[in-house]
């Protein structure tokens, strides 16, 4: 089955149900799941995302969707750094003191977990609300999911979404991007 219509067949009507947590995820403290695509539709995935929020709202749902480059973007801005300051440090250091460097942003001086639950709503209902966590790519090769997922357990108290670009390895196994090694620890259900 391709991604369209596991998102339209698989998850939509999940997230539509009246109480979509007990089909979304095993676990009642993590009531999200993770959609994989291929990076290459990215841009495609967008425009279907819209569509989805479009329908959801037409069911009664509230949709909050979250992009986590615009989440990265304000750590870095917090921060004081510039892209200009980033591609300086790139090429002057290397990529890899560029990627430690928004790793300890996201993770210490300005946790993405704290980005993304101040844009959570103050209201959260399981029933009303679902969550989209988009544009995940953007913290390739800086920052692993993963360790996001596991950081929003009890902040994030709703249905909720995290598009993920990557291949699937086994049942729970993924790869960021298809690119880094894949991980066997994601926990949330993989549609």
């Amino acid at each position: 089955m391709n991604w369209k219509e596991r998102l339209k067949v698989d998850i939509e009507p999940v997230l539509a149900s009246p109480d979509p947590r007990a089909k979304l995820s095993a676990y009642h403290d993590m009531p999200y799941a993770i959609f994989r695509y291929s990076p290459e539709v990215e841009f495609d995935l967008r425009v279907e995302i819209d569509m989805l929020v479009t329908r959801l709202e037409n069911v009664g749902k509230r949709v909050t969707r979250i992009s986590l480059a615009e989440c990265l973007s304000a750590a870095i801005e917090s921060e004081g750094i510039t892209i200009e300051d980033l591609l300086e440090t790139e090429a002057s250091t290397g990529v890899a003191t560029m990627v430690d460097t928004i790793h300890g942003i996201l993770g210490d001086s300005c946790p993405l977990v704290d980005l993304v639950a101040a844009r959570l709503p103050d209201d959260q209902s399981p029933i009303k609300d679902v969550v989209l966590l988009t544009r995940t790519g953007a913290l390739f090769p800086v920052y692993r999911s993963h360790a996001l997922l596991e950081q929003l357990k009890g902040r994030l108290n709703v249905p909720a979404v995290l598009f993920y670009p990557g291949d699937l390895d086994g049942p729970t196994g993924l790869s960021f991007m298809g690119a880094l090694d894949p991980d066997p620890n994601y926990r949330p259900r993989i549609f």
